[in-house]
């Protein structure tokens, strides 16, 4: 670049407009979009590790998606290249590419390749760039206001890691305003301007969002207000008393910035996303919020006829047998609409949506999608006999003979088959509790119960047949109740803990106690853009989830940390400001002596708006080995000492493993948020839930119960001792096996679910 090319740029750059000048060239620097680039996200972790792959980042305007990939430019080793899908074409990408091969070969650098406004790009220049992403050739980063998996090549897209930016907050852009201001290179710091309270609301709550609005608001009204005296006292940023300066005031702000603009295209993500809004709002019967997403649409003019069909889906889907009514009053509306037009239809309009919010629910009518997978996987079925049509073939195949007329009937209704033979006991309508539903659901069910027994009847077996040793599982699956296995009923533990809060893809995320990486791998998946750490107590443990997370690009890898919970502040010394959106864990504190300490110790690392959900098996409640066995053949008094033996290994006072429960641990919990419970700022729940697991006795079990132990806590046997003689336990053991060995038993439980949400208060 020659002097007269570096002087043209210096004077472009001071001439630029002040959200081009203002723009952030750090991450540090960079306001808002905490949710990807704060920290612990995986983003920033790439940008600071300078280990990016491709990205596509994509929101609405003025929310910093050129700005993150120019602070990407600032921040990498790699050689930065940026084209404009506007006015780039196939011809561009291919000189890029080929400079990027050049550089690669020649000097060992990597180039980025940022396309703004990538859906831009035609399917042929998208295709012509594909290949280069593929082998690495770029590091591809796009930037798009438009939805990526529906304007970006299907291809393209699952090479990327795609990054949703949210509008900004009111408090981003105050700070956006702020930096504009006091900017003294960049931005107005040497004029001395000064703007009320009221003009900064206003041009901050119009912005709506979008710090680019902001800042060209901002310019307008500064570049086209004299500069006058501003005497001290008023309501200003910056205040540096009597001076010549700028003053913004509030009617000088509504000039710079009018009517807010509802972001909304009919053929785009605001479309699809305002109906769901709307939708979703009617399904969890809140009027208002669907009345303001209806006036939203109307407001941008959504055709009408539209949100009618989609509230006369509504009202079969949602609605349907809760109260029937439903389709009706919304079809009647709809009709009334096409009769009086607007802006007067906008009566039945809204009628329709306020009655669908306020109906019972149901969606009960899916159970046609549950009998339309049967038709589509399951052997085809004949007609019953007694069903089919009697006026053809009745004399030559006895169709229809058998046939019971129901109105012949007390009640119009008669117990006879009418599904397929193979079909009986299958169920596919589950009526609800809600609405008219209500009323049925107890006749369906006596009806169902009535049937079975008439089918039954008709093909002359034992019920017991159905119940123990059935020909189909299909035909009577109703009455057979699924035994959940150790890992099933994990999967659905792990499932509930996930469950207890709000956990976005780019949440931060504590797991206690990982293990095996039940909780740990589940959230890796869920969280894409954000973190996972895993603690984890043995040795073993750490090693195998170490090796399995080598199957995983590193920077999506989960973060393990080897130590048990009062390590944590030492192990993430390194990162003091890190805090966690999530903590969960199973039996995390279960070996902890001071479980107070270690609940303070992660109330310290949660996020303000954080929660934490742990699953501790409360051992004094486990089950008791003398009610797995019929212990009456032995003496009374043997009896009253094995079971005072058993019942003293849950009653020592100095085993952490049992000398609490649930409401010891409630107790903790209060203790440990008591100052944020004053206020109101957090929500402690605790529930008990019983289960029963079928396990199998086995040889080994046995052994296990009976036999030495060989670790640090004593077996069955061990424990008996204190109590018993070596010959009372011998018969002891032997009656065990004769009762259980390779037999199955019923194993309780219990479990206390712990859920702490911290909730904002702003009072």
């Amino acid at each position: 670049m020659n002097l007269f090319e570096q002087a043209r740029e210096d004077r472009l750059e001071k001439e630029a407009p002040l959200a081009a000048r203002m723009r952030p060239r750090l991450l540090d620097e960079f306001i808002g979009q905490e949710a990807i680039i704060g920290p612990g996200r995986l983003l920033r972790r790439a940008i600071q590790a300078d280990r990016l792959s491709s990205l596509i980042f994509y929101g609405p305007p003025g929310t910093g998606k050129t700005t993150l990939a120019r602070v990407i430019a600032n921040t990498t080793a790699a050689h930065f290249t940026a084209l404009n899908a506007v006015l780039a074409g196939v011809k561009d990408i291919r000189e890029a590419v080929q400079e990027a091969q050049e550089r690669l070969a020649l000097h060992d650098q990597r180039t980025i390749l940022f396309i703004d406004e990538v859906h831009r790009f035609n399917k042929a220049q998208q295709d012509a760039l594909l290949p280069w992403v593929e082998n690495g050739t770029v590091i591809f980063i796009g930037a798009t206001t438009e939805n990526p998996y529906f304007e970006v090549n299907k291809a393209l897209v699952s090479r990327s890691r795609i990054f949703q930016l949210k509008p900004l907050t009111e408090d981003h852009l105050r700070q956006v305003a702020r930096q504009a201001l006091a900017d003294p290179e960049r931005g107005y710091g040497t004029l001395n301007v000064q703007i009320d309270d009221d003009a900064l609301d206003h041009l901050v709550n119009v912005a709506n969002g979008d710090a680019r609005a902001l800042l060209n608001a901002l310019e307008l009204a500064v570049e086209t207000t004299k500069p006058r005296t501003i005497r001290a006292g008023s309501s200003i940023l910056r205040e540096d008393g009597p001076a010549p300066g700028i003053h913004i005031t509030l009617p000088i702000a509504e000039e710079s910035i009018q009517r807010r603009a509802v972001l909304y295209d009919k053929e785009g993500d605001a479309h699809f996303d305002t109906i769901s809004a709307f939708i979703k709002s009617l399904r969890g019967s809140d009027p208002d919020a669907a009345l303001y997403w209806l006036a939203k649409m109307v407001y941008a003019g959504e055709e009408p006829r539209f949100i009618f069909r989609r509230m006369l889906i509504f009202a079969s889907e949602d609605v349907g047998m809760a109260d029937p009514q439903a389709v009706q009053v919304v079809a009647a509306c709809a009709e009334s609409f096409d009769r009086v037009g607007l802006p007067e239809g906008q009566f039945p309009l809204a009628q329709a949506a306020i009655y669908l919010a306020t109906a019972q629910k149901s969606n009960s009518v899916f159970a046609f999608f549950d009998a339309l997978e049967t038709v589509q996987n399951e052997p085809e079925q004949e007609v019953p006999s007694h069903l089919r049509d009697a006026n053809r073939d009745k004399k030559g195949f006895g169709h229809g003979e058998g046939y019971l007329y129901p109105h012949a009937y007390r009640e119009h209704w008669v117990a006879q088959q009418y599904l397929p033979d193979l079909l009986q006991g299958k169920l596919f309508y589950q009526p609800t509790a809600q609405g008219y539903e209500s009323e049925i659901r107890a006749q369906v069910s006596r009806r169902r119960e009535a049937q079975l027994a008439a089918m039954v009847e008709e093909s002359g077996a034992p019920a017991e047949i159905l119940t123990f040793s059935p020909d189909d599982p299909a035909r009577d699956r109703w009455l057979q109740r699924t035994i959940s296995g150790v890992g099933e009923e994990m999967a659905q533990l792990r499932d509930q803990l996930l469950a207890v809060g709000p956990l976005p893809r780019h949440a931060v995320l504590l797991d206690l106690n990982a293990g095996s990486g039940l909780i740990t791998w589940e959230a890796v998946r869920r969280l894409p853009e954000g973190g996972v750490y895993a603690l984890v107590r043995s040795e073993t443990d750490f090693s195998a989830l170490q090796e399995r997370s080598l199957a995983l690009p590193e920077i999506e890898r989960p973060l393990l940390i080897h130590g048990e919970i009062p390590d944590l502040l030492q192990l993430l010394a390194a990162q003091e400001d890190l805090r966690f959106d999530a903590i969960v864990g199973r039996n995390a504190l279960l070996t902890q002596v001071d479980k107070e300490a270690a609940l303070a110790i992660l109330r310290d690392r949660l996020q303000p708006d954080g929660w934490l959900a742990l699953a501790e098996r409360i051992s004094r409640r486990t089950q008791r080995l003398y009610d797995l066995v019929d212990l009456s053949n032995l003496p009374v008094e043997l009896i009253e000492r094995v079971i005072a033996a058993e019942e003293a290994i849950y009653t020592d006072p100095v085993d952490a493993l049992v000398n609490w429960d649930e409401t010891s641990l409630q107790k903790a919990a209060e203790v440990v948020f008591q100052v944020e419970r004053e206020r109101g700022q957090v929500e402690i729940t605790l529930e008990v839930e019983k289960s029963t697991a079928e396990i199998h006795v086995t040889q080994g079990l046995l052994m296990r119960w009976f036999g030495d132990s060989g670790g640090d806590r004593p077996s069955y046997a061990a424990r008996l001792r204190k109590i018993l003689a070596a010959a009372e336990i011998e018969t002891l053991r032997q009656l065990f096996i004769r009762q259980l060995l390779n037999r199955n038993v019923n194993w309780q439980s219990q479990t206390a679910i712990v859920q702490i949400r911290r909730v904002r208060n702003d009072a």
